[in-house]
């Protein structure tokens, strides 16, 4: 039986590819085993292990050393031949055998001569099982030889033409590499011009003055004695035409003189190879070098194509400026015509090379070893292909097969040898020879008979560890001849384990296609033959798999900034974990920058060369996963660079550019900026903007401008920083384009006209020499233009003109080159003056007591003399009797009226005054004469509230008042107004009671008052037209001593049962009559407050600011705001002017107001004024706070 490992039918899932292979090469193994222990016991015959190459160079300053290793059991013997004849090494001191090996050592290093051991070697391995041979090993020692002396001439030449300087180096062993160099050892420069043959020589298509030299110097270094050796130099003098005339012709010989054409152009002719076609032999698997070298003027160029092909992209490239083809591994296939084509401006010519590509032996199916037991069957299969097709012979144990002992259990047909029923006896070493006419291939194959019981190899007891969920590899590696026949069995009492769950490998191998938890176990190996019996115990643990439960998430940052990747890992608590970032699959750079720490990866100050992909890999000793994500990098751009200007015209230029790197962010746009270095140096203007997709733009232009263009890209996050400022370009004068803007004609003296314009700048100029041309006529006359042309200046003063008239004016603008289009006219006008008459017919009707109307009749408009401005009011207060005497020493007030207005309002007047007023009209120029004075007098008005209030001389029951009258009393005052209610102890309001105190007092007393009581006063002044702003002001009466002493005796009474009960019967009594008004209030409908205050108005009482409609509780603060509880009046007791100006407010009675037990007020609000308490609507309930509030203003 044949003890080699069969084809699985069962297809294996691709994961489990890389670990049957492993599989596959322990079975292999059995052929050679490895196991010491099994070597120990086992024979096996000789196998070549290492050896010298077929043809081996030595360098002949050196001990010779050829190889020859083997193995095998027991150790091989070694042998030597010699150019086919046994070597006697024992016979030779010089040559020694390394013990334990076949390495031969022959030392010439003392005496001996390489050349004396040139010759072809082989090494036979010899045990008792058979004998394995090594290759012809042809040795000869490296040669460097000396070039053979020759005189060489000088060379002249004609400028342009061609020139070939051959190398021709020695032959050595190996060939030399060859250079051509100067005598300062520079190598020579090379070019399409000028290039090395393969052969070595070195082309010219054409020669130049700048060739020139004596030291072309050819080099052959031969690389393995590492010696360099060197021609004779050359020497090479290019000459013109004119240098040749100037020389004797009769001392050139015809080889100093290549021709006597004249320097002229030419097609190209083909330097190498010759003729119009070539034929090339190359084999297989070495580099195909075609070369192709043309002379011409210009210099021709080279193509290269494969007739009824193309060539291979990924094995074709082009050396030495195109004339060399090369193609790497060459094959079969790349056999056929190829074509180099060589042109220039005057034609083209080509050559045709036939390539052949011949073949060395190869193999198709090397033998390889069998072990198999007696009685067993096997085959040797040795089969090569090449060009020609080689020819198979066979050897054994280093005979041919047709001389060697018979054996009769092998048969041989061609390529195969063919063993049957083999018995120990037919062990042996074959040999297969593979040989053509351009090499050959030896292979050695043993075929070792074996009766072996079975032996398991894997270690007793190993341990596996496996990840959940993924397949489980028993391994039972094992030797025995018969191939021993393997069992698998979980636990001490299981069955054998069948296919149907597991897959039972024929290399032994136990696989649990998907491991679970359960699968844990100890599993045993059984090995079977004729021979015997052998088993093994391996155990099995499954372990979780290890899982990335946070991946690293793909990051955008900006330059300079810090960026952050989280990788959490959950993990078998019973393996080590270890967790490692990379960077683009390498390590990560050796930064300070980069931190690690626990499940994070930092970058601080992010650079450019951060960005690409951060892998985090999470290691067990069982499993390995991973998870990556991409560091983009961005920032602003990098600036163009490359700037070019092409298709220069006189009003467009293309301007192109490269654009820098974006940054990982794509360009958006380009902006396009300008500088005029003639008219403004430095100052950059922007020109265009165009997509970020382009690298062109076309520009328009002005003439006489000294431009230069820079480029900035821009991003999302930005722009870059400008480019390199362009080549300059100066486009050509022209005549302008535009003429000046803002043409006005104004007058600054009666009898002149200012014309005026805003000037062309150096850019619009379009040329030196800017000038203006100035024209104006009168508009309504007849006259003809009048011009003037000024320098590059913004204004023109015509002198002599009648004064306001108008004129029709241009300006146009010229340079050197010409005027620029006709300019539009503009309407201007001369200097204006004065105007001459005053206003007439004033008149003045008073509105009220602070605003009167003016009206007048307009003035002729040519007394204007100018552009009518408006009208204007002088105004002023005046005493009557004084209006002219005072006039100088008295403020006065001006209104303006524009345009042509007659009427006009004064507000702000004072009340009860005496005014004065004047009419003007105005003009550009000025004011013109005033109209008469008219006087007219304002109405009385309301008073201002009182300068002042005091209460001063509190008494027990009462209080006096002292004030300063108001500062604008507006009229002649009639009376003062005096109101004021008592405030108790909750902060409710008392009744209202009104006093009329005579215009002449300051000065009132208030008396019979209640003592210990607080008072809020309300105060003001009158005059015919009505009540002024309110003063307020509170105050309190004195405690008496007496009267506290008997509130204290009843509170004291307070507390007895008696006084109790008639309380409580006087709260029930009150409690039913509340309840019979308001059953009689719903059978009666609602009775708003507001209507029944809207019935009982106060005609005298201004209504409140229009600011504050309502207020509610009483308050001391700003009496237009809501009263506060706790109040209390000013320390000094005295109102500021400022604040006597707020409304006053009034706590007048509610009618309609209601109030519950304890005191409170309900009911509805209104916000008309109430009556007085005079007029009889006095209560002893508390006024209602809104009425109060509405009462004044």
């Amino acid at each position: 039986m044949q003890l080699k490992i069969m084809p699985k039918k069962k297809r294996l899932p691709a994961g489990r590819v890389a670990l049957i292979l492993f599989l596959c090469q322990m079975i292999s193994a059995l052929e050679v085993p490895l196991d010491p222990k099994l070597l120990e016991d086992l024979v096996q015959p000789p196998t070549i292990t290492q050896q010298s190459p077929k043809d081996y160079i030595i360098d002949p300053r050196e001990n010779i050393v050829i190889q020859c290793e083997a193995k095998g059991k027991p150790p091989p013997s070694f042998s030597w031949t010699r150019n086919g004849t046994h070597f006697d090494i024992d016979k030779d001191p010089l040559v020694t055998m390394k013990p334990g090996s076949g390495t031969l050592t022959i030392n010439i290093m003392n005496e001996g001569k390489a050349e004396t051991y040139e010759g072809v070697y082989q090494c036979t391995a010899r045990n008792e099982r058979g004998a394995a041979i090594s290759n012809n090993i042809v040795v000869r020692p490296s040669r460097s030889p000396l070039w053979t002396k020759e005189k060489l001439e000088p060379i002249t030449l004609r400028n342009g033409q061609s020139l070939v300087l051959p190398c021709r180096p020695p032959l050595g062993l190996p060939p030399p590499i060859i250079f051509w160099m100067d005598n300062s050892f520079q190598r020579l420069p090379q070019s399409e011009r000028v290039s090395q043959g393969l052969n070595g020589d070195l082309y010219f298509s054409n020669v130049l003055p700048e060739d020139t030299r004596e030291d072309y110097i050819c080099y052959a270094r031969f690389n393995h004695t590492q010696t360099i050796q060197q021609k004779q130099p050359i020497s090479v003098k290019v000459i013109s035409v004119d240098e040749l005339n100037d020389t004797i012709a009769a001392n050139l010989s015809d080889t100093e003189f290549y021709s006597a054409k004249p320097n002229r152009e030419r097609p190209p002719t083909f330097l190498t190879p010759e003729g119009n076609t070539s034929n090339k032999e190359e084999l297989r698997g070495n580099v195909l070098s075609l070369e192709c070298i043309a002379e011409g003027l210009p210099t021709p160029v080279i193509y290269w194509i494969k007739e009824d092909g193309t060539l291979p992209t990924n094995r074709t490239f082009y050396r030495n400026f195109k004339k060399t083809l090369q193609i790497i591994q060459v094959s079969e296939a790349d056999s056929g015509n190829y074509q180099c084509i060589a042109k220039n401006a005057l034609g083209a010519i080509h050559h045709t090379i036939s390539v052949t590509v011949k073949a060395a032996p190869y193999w198709i199916l090397a033998p390889q070893n069998l072990v198999l037991s007696p009685g067993e069957d096997g085959t040797l299969i040795c089969r090569a292909n090449g060009n020609p097709k080689p020819r198979i012979s066979w050897l054994s144990n280093g005979v041919p097969i047709e001389i060697a002992p018979n054996d009769p259990s092998r048969k041989i047909d061609g390529d195969t040898i063919i063993f049957s029923n083999v018995q120990e006896r037919s062990s042996a070493v074959y040999q297969c020879n593979a040989s053509n006419e351009y090499g050959y291939l030896l292979a050695n194959a043993f075929v070792n008979v074996l009766a072996e019981p079975p032996r398991i190899l894997t270690s007793a007891n190993t341990l596996y560890q496996v990840i959940a969920n993924r397949p489980a590899l028993l391994d039972c590696a094992f030797f025995g001849s018969p191939l021993p026949t393997i069992e698998w069995f979980k636990g001490a009492k299981g069955s054998a384990l069948r296919d149907d769950i597991y897959v039972l490998h024929e290399n032994g191998t136990l696989e649990i296609p998907v491991a679970q938890k359960d699968s844990t176990g100890t599993y045993t190996c059984v090995a079977r033959n004729k021979l015997g019996m052998a088993k093994n115990e391996v155990h099995l643990e499954i372990k979780d798999p290890t899982r990335i439960i946070k991946q690293p998430e793909y990051a955008v940052v900006q330059r300079g900034s810090t960026v952050s990747f989280e990788c959490k890992v959950k993990h078998d608590h019973t393996l080590t974990l270890t967790i490692t970032w990379l960077k683009d699959n390498g390590e990560l750079p050796s930064d300070g920058r980069f931190t690690v720490d626990k499940d994070h990866l930092e970058v601080a100050d992010v650079r450019d060369s951060d960005g690409g992909a951060y892998t985090c890999v999470a290691n067990t000793t069982l499993d390995m996963v991973s998870a990556s994500a991409v560091l983009s990098v961005v920032d602003v751009p990098n600036p163009p660079f490359d700037l070019e200007l092409t298709d220069q015209l006189d009003k467009s230029v293309q301007l192109s550019w490269t654009p820098g790197d974006d940054n990982n962010s794509p360009i958006i746009e380009f902006i396009i900026e300008y500088e005029d270095a003639m008219h403004e140096a430095g100052l950059w203007h922007h020109q265009t903007k165009v997509s970020g997709m382009q690298t062109t733009a076309q520009l328009k232009l002005s003439p006489y401008v000294n431009y230069s263009f820079r480029v900035m890209a821009v991003n999302s996050l930005g722009r870059s920083l400008p480019s390199e400022p362009s080549e300059q370009y100066l486009t050509k004068a022209a005549e302008p384009d535009t003429n000046p803007t803002a043409v006005e004609g104004l007058g600054s003296e009666p009898d002149n006209l200012v014309i005026t314009w805003k000037p062309l700048n150096g850019f619009e100029s379009n040329g030196p020499g800017l000038q203006y041309k100035v024209s104006w006529r009168q508009k309504d006359g007849d006259d003809e233009w009048a011009s003037v042309v000024v320098a590059n200046v913004s204004k023109y003063i015509v002198s002599g003109t009648p004064t306001f008239v108008p004129y029709l004016i241009k300006v146009q603008a010229l340079n050197d080159v010409g005027f620029a289009p006709e300019p539009a006219v503009v309407r201007g006008h001369s200097g204006e003056d004065l105007p001459m008459v005053a206003p007439g017919n004033v008149r003045v009707n008073v509105v009220n007591s602070t605003l009167a109307e003016v009206h007048w009749d307009p003035v002729p408009p040519k007394s204007i003399r100018g552009h009518l401005q408006g009208y204007r009011i002088y105004y002023w207060k005046a005493q009557e009797g004084s209006l002219k005497r005072n006039r100088r020493h008295i403020e006065k007030k001006i209104l303006t009226f524009q345009d042509s207005k007659t009427h006009g309002m004064l507000p702000g007047l004072e009340p009860f005054s005496h005014y004065a007023l004047n009419v003007r009209v105005v003009n550009g120029k000025g004011e013109g004469p005033a109209s008469p004075d008219r006087v007219f007098n304002t109405p009385e008005g309301v008073p201002s509230a009182p300068s002042s209030l005091k209460i001063v001389n509190p008494t027990l029951d009462s209080l006096t008042l002292e004030w300063d009258p108001p500062s604008r009393p507006n009229g002649i005052l009639t009376e003062y107004t005096l109101k004021y209610q008592p405030i108790n102890s909750t902060h409710e309001l008392g009744p209202l009671v009104d006093l009329k105190i005579p215009a002449n007092k300051t000065r009132w007393t208030l008396k019979n008052l209640n003592f210990s009581t607080r008072y809020k006063f309300y105060f003001y002044a009158q005059t015919a037209a009505g009540s002024g702003s309110q003063i307020t002001e509170e105050a309190v009466t004195t405690v008496d001593e007496g009267k506290l002493a008997m509130a204290s005796r009843q509170v004291d009474i307070a507390t007895q049962g008696w006084f109790i009960g008639l309380m409580c019967a006087v709260a029930l009594l009150i409690l039913i009559l509340l309840i019979v008004c308001f059953i009689r209030r719903n059978k009666g409908g609602k009775y708003p407050v507001k209507e029944k205050e809207d019935a009982h108005a106060d005609p005298e009482i201004q209504p409140m600011k229009e600011d504050d409609g309502t207020f509610g509780e009483y308050s001391d603060a700003e009496d237009h705001k809501p009263l506060k509880k706790g109040s209390r009046t000013p320390s000094d007791r005295t109102v500021k002017k400022e604040d006597s100006d707020d409304s006053l407010v009034d706590y007048g009675e509610g009618v309609n107001g209601q109030f519950n037990e304890d005191g409170s007020f309900i009911g509805q609000y209104s916000g008309k004024k109430e009556k007085e308490p005079a007029e009889g609507n006095e209560s002893s309930e508390a006024p209602s706070p809104v009425n109060a509030m509405n009462s004044f203003v």
